[in-house]
């Protein structure tokens, strides 16, 4: 149920496939677009979306297909790309803003890696995200390290080649995931740079090229996931513009533990976000 503060959308994607999203309204022309990460509904980023809305910036946030309320039906066949969710589904948020003010985009792990695959990256202003990383296991420490090359190598090949799709959920990782996306996520975190080391990705890594827009990228070093040298392997294929690491620890903010989900909660959240919307004011961002 959508709060009167906020309207579920029904609107397409690209490639003209139906997604949904909610908009949290405000009375302004600045609107952040939130680049979502891998198997995680649009939901649990609404703390977020509210803070930034009661700050006077429309916030769109969008479930990608096969996820949340843009999944139809059973994922055993459905077919797609993991890139589909970047060029196709994020990329008409960033249109649909973009039509109706500027825009700034707020990433999450797989939100980091979206913004290069975005058909026209120029329609947003500046990106803060955060918990993006290269996915390699061996920069991950131990033993998250054995147990993502256990979940890879293992785990994944034999319930995917049974089910179909990738049971994310019973793993207790965010929703489950469609053949494709899993596939593509599989063979990018073979690379310790990700899909800039795969000599198959020239068609995605090529369009980074065309990235200049200023970006902030905030890793916890208690980020599992995505600690700090996991970020700068990936960010170092960003050619065409300057990132600015961030690093944050969970004594900083006086928080137990931030790991890669704890960015968008509200816990962590009332620390960290201000320090996100200062960083996007030095950009340009106007608040309320």
């Amino acid at each position: 149920m959508e709060k009167a503060n906020s309207h579920e959308m029904r609107h397409q994607a690209l490639d003209d496939y139906p997604i949904v999203s909610t908009v949290f309204p405000a009375q302004s022309d600045e609107f952040i677009v939130i680049a979502g990460a891998t198997a995680v509904p649009r939901g649990f980023y609404r703390r977020f979306a509210e803070f930034a809305q009661a700050r006077g910036v429309n916030v769109i946030t969008t479930d990608y297909r096969g996820i949340g309320d843009s999944k139809q039906g059973s994922l055993k066949g459905f077919e797609m790309d993991y890139s589909d969710w970047s060029r196709y589904d994020l990329a008409a948020s960033v249109k649909w803003a973009s039509e109706r003010g500027r825009v700034w985009l707020v990433g999450h792990s797989l939100g980091g890696h979206a913004i290069g695959q975005l058909p026209d990256p120029s329609l947003v202003n500046a990106a803060y995200v955060c918990g993006v990383g290269a996915g390699w296991h061996g920069w991950m420490p131990q033993p998250e390290r054995t147990k993502v090359w256990i979940m890879w190598n293992v785990l994944g090949p034999v319930i995917t080649r049974v089910l179909g799709y990738m049971p994310m959920s019973k793993l207790g990782i965010g929703e489950d995931l469609p053949m494709g996306v899993y596939r593509d996520w599989k063979r990018g975190c073979s690379f310790p740079h990700y899909f800039f080391d795969d000599p198959k990705a020239k068609h995605i890594t090529e369009k980074f090229k065309a990235v200049t827009m200023p970006i902030a990228a905030n890793v916890s070093i208690d980020d599992l996931w995505a600690p700090p040298k996991s970020r700068d392997a990936f960010f170092k294929g960003y050619t065409g513009t300057k990132v600015e690491p961030i690093d944050i620890s969970p004594q900083q903010l006086g928080v137990r533990e931030i790991g890669h989900m704890g960015y968008f909660r509200a816990r962590v959240g009332e620390k960290l976000w201000p320090e996100i919307f200062k960083w996007l004011e030095t950009k340009g961002l106007t608040l309320r």
